[in-house]
C-alpha cells in the first residue's frame, strides 16, 4: 500500500525552505499489530526498494512505514540532485551538519508516527543515510525537542541504523549533560548499530564512533555489531540480527514465522 506525498517545512519558526518529500509504502502486519516502525533509505533510493525487503522478515506484528526523501542537490555529488533526507558534503565527524534538513525529515517521522494508536511501540531504523536520520531522531527523543528548539514528543521504543553514522555529533554530549530528564530517555531507548568493515562509503571507524559518542552521552542500551567483509550494503546475517534484536526489545509476540 502507499500514499502520496506531503510537504512538510522543517519545524523552524523561520525556515527557509519546504520539502516535498516523496510516495510513502506502507507494509501491514500479518499479524496482530504491536508496533510500528518507520524505515528510511539510503540517499539516491526511495521507500518502496526497503519495504519490498521489509515485507519478507518474519516480524508478522510490526507495521512498516517507508517514506521516499525529498529530492534536493546534494554537495557530496556536486549539486547533483536527487533524493536525500538532508544535504550532506563529507561523511565525516568533522563536516557541517544540515540542521535544517535533519529536522525537516526528522519531523516528517514523527509525523508519520504521530497517529500511530496509543498502545503501539513505536520505533525507526534505516540505512546509510537513513540510519543518520534515525540515530538523530533518538538524540531528539532523548533532548525532547529538535535542533532548532521545537518539541519533539514521540516516545521511541527502538532505534536500528545500519551502515549510518551519527549527525551533530560533536555537540550531542554537552547538550545530554544539560538535562537529568534527557539522560533518563537515553538509557531507556534501546539502539541497534550495525556496520560493516568493508564499507566503503560510510567508513567503520565513522560507524564506530558514533556509537561511542551515543554510549558516552548517555545511550547506555546500544548494541554495536561488528561484520567483516561486509561492504555498504546488508546481508541475510545482518538482517536475520534485526529481527532477533527487534523481537527482543519489542516483546513481540509469537514465533518469528507467520
Amino acid at each position: 500500500m502507499s500514499y502520496n506525498s506531503s510537504t512538510i517545512g522543517s519545524g523552524s519558526r523561520t525556515a527557509r525552505s519546504t520539502f516535498e518529500f516523496g510516495r510513502t509504502h506502507v507494509v501491514r502486519p500479518k499479524g496482530k499489530h504491536q508496533a510500528t516502525i518507520v524505515w528510511l533509505h539510503g540517499v539516491g533510493d526511495k521507500g518502496s526498494s526497503w519495504s519490498q525487503l521489509l515485507e519478507t522478515l518474519p516480524l508478522s506484528n510490526i507495521k512498516w512505514i517507508c517514506p521516499t526523501a525529498p529530492t534536493r542537490p546534494v554537495a557530496l555529488f556536486g549539486g547533483f540532485p536527487c533524493t536525500a533526507w538532508f544535504d550532506v558534503g563529507d561523511i565525516s565527524e568533522d563536516a557541517p551538519d544540515d540542521l535544517e534538513g535533519l529536522n525537516a525529515s526528522a519531523a516528517h517521522v514523527a509525523n508519520l508516527l504521530s497517529t500511530e494508536p496509543a498502545d503501539i511501540k513505536l520505533g525507526i531504523g534505516g540505512f546509510s543515510m537513513g540510519a543518520a536520520t534515525a540515530l538523530y531522531s533518538a538524540t531528539c527523543h532523548a533532548l525532547g525537542k529538535y535542533g532548532n528548539g521545537n518539541l519533539y514528543t514521540i516516545n521511541l521504543s527502538a532505534i536500528v541504523g545500519l551502515s549510518g553514522w551519527l549527525p551533530c555529533s560533536r555537540t550531542l554530549r554537552n547538550q545530554m549533560e544539560a538535562s537529568v530528564e534527557a539522560a533518563r530517555r537515553a538509557a531507556s531507548v534501546p539502539i541497534l548499530q550495525c556496520h560493516g568493515v568493508g564499507d566503503d562509503v560510510v567508513a567503520y571507524n565513522h560507524g564506530e564512533r558514533s556509537a561511542r559518542v551515543l554510549s558516552s552521552a548517555g545511550f547506555r542500551n546500544l548494541t554495536f555489531r561488528t561484520y567483516n567483509g561486509l561492504g555498504h550494503y546488508t546481508i541475510p546475517e545482518e538482517t536475520d540480527e534485526v529481527c532477533n534484536w527487534l523481537i527482543a526489545n519489542l516483546g513481540l509476540d509469537g514465533s518469528r514465522g507467520y
